[in-house]
């Protein structure tokens, strides 16, 4: 079979190599298609802090069962699929607590892993599959993975509440996870909420998406805007882009009593205003992937007929241009680009 291999920085490259060998508990699957993530941008570029070149790239992918170990039920021959891509011992504290997406020996795959969804065929652990609605278009399957971080993220920030009901809420950055993140936030029942980004395009596009307002991320009063449109400081700000800029102009929005919520993937570290989030009271919460019961909201959110996957995906490509839907999703132009590999 095929897979690709990001083999340096900005270059994909595919290779022939052996269909992966069916073992115990495991499900192997046809690729359908695959997402570009931003987590496999930064990698591509040399910028991920978790994943070296050369790596395996493609966690967001949709496939077909092919075959079945003989201990797995639950599932069959032909059944559209898509993966939970962390991998977890199941064995450390944080798998003993349901927390296996911060298992303390956690392999990804698609992120460093012996295997990636960007292959014409892979095979994972049954634990890991999820069965997609026969009414979803394989577009918009291929969001469940993505949509399941903001899932993720929101619920993090929920305190003594079931939901975001009554809360504001400021979105950093209109990519896909930031869109997605409106998604789930209105899906949560937040007050209202603001959206920023660079591009006037994409700040039109959360409009479109159901926005209250939106900003340019580039304004030098934009922490200032954006409180005086609230009234007030808001109560949960979720960073989807992650760099100094934004975790600043975060802390600002939040200020006093706020929690930040950084969903986006960081390629550095940065610094915080420590004292004033002592005395202010401001909570600071990373958001790690997710959990099963994340996959089952992001199933509930995307079988909404509000829900617009096509403004989503913005690009498909097939396999044989995979480094053109890799140059294309680095340019940055575009929401979300697929690998359609059959």
């Amino acid at each position: 079979m095929q897979r690709l291999v990001a083999t340096s920085v900005n270059t994909v490259t595919f290779q022939e190599v052996d269909k992966p060998v069916l073992k115990s508990g495991e499900i192997l699957a046809q690729t359908l298609v695959t997402g570009v993530c931003g987590s496999d941008i930064h990698a591509v570029q040399g910028h991920h802090p978790f994943v070296p070149i050369p790596y395996l790239p493609g966690h967001e992918v949709v496939g077909v069962i092919r075959e079945i170990a003989p201990d797995v039920n639950g599932f069959k021959v032909g059944d559209r699929v898509t993966v939970e891509p962390d991998l977890p011992c199941w064995n450390c504290k944080n798998c003993n607590s349901g927390q296996e997406n911060l298992c303390e020996n956690l392999k990804f795959f698609g992120c460093g892993y012996s295997q990636g969804g960007m292959a014409e065929y892979w095979s994972l652990p049954a634990t890991r599959f999820h069965k997609v609605p026969e009414s979803f278009s394989d577009e918009a399957a291929a969001l469940i993975e993505p949509l399941s971080t903001p899932v993720h993220a929101v619920k993090l920030s929920f305190i003594g509440s079931k939901d975001l009901t009554g809360k504001t809420v400021a979105i950093l950055g209109c990519g896909t996870i930031g869109l997605l993140t409106l998604y789930v936030a209105k899906f949560f029942n937040a007050k209202k909420i603001v959206m920023t980004d660079l591009l006037e395009s994409k700040r039109e596009l959360a409009k479109r998406l159901g926005a209250d307002s939106v900003f340019d991320a580039a304004s030098p009063s934009l922490s200032d805007d954006v409180r005086n449109d609230f009234g007030q400081s808001v109560d949960v700000v979720f960073d989807c882009v992650a760099i100094q800029q934004t975790v600043t102009q975060a802390i600002k929005m939040a200020d006093k009593s706020g929690t930040v919520v950084i969903v986006g993937v960081p390629t550095k570290d940065v610094s915080i205003p420590l004292p004033i989030i002592q005395d202010h009271q401001i909570r600071i919460q990373g958001s790690a992937t997710y959990l099963p019961v994340d996959y089952q909201d992001s199933i509930k959110i995307i079988g909404q007929s509000s829900f617009k996957a096509n403004e989503f995906v913005t690009a498909v490509f097939p396999k044989e241009q995979a480094q053109k839907a890799f140059d294309t999703a680095i340019a940055g132009g575009q929401i979300k680009v697929l690998i359609r590999f059959s």
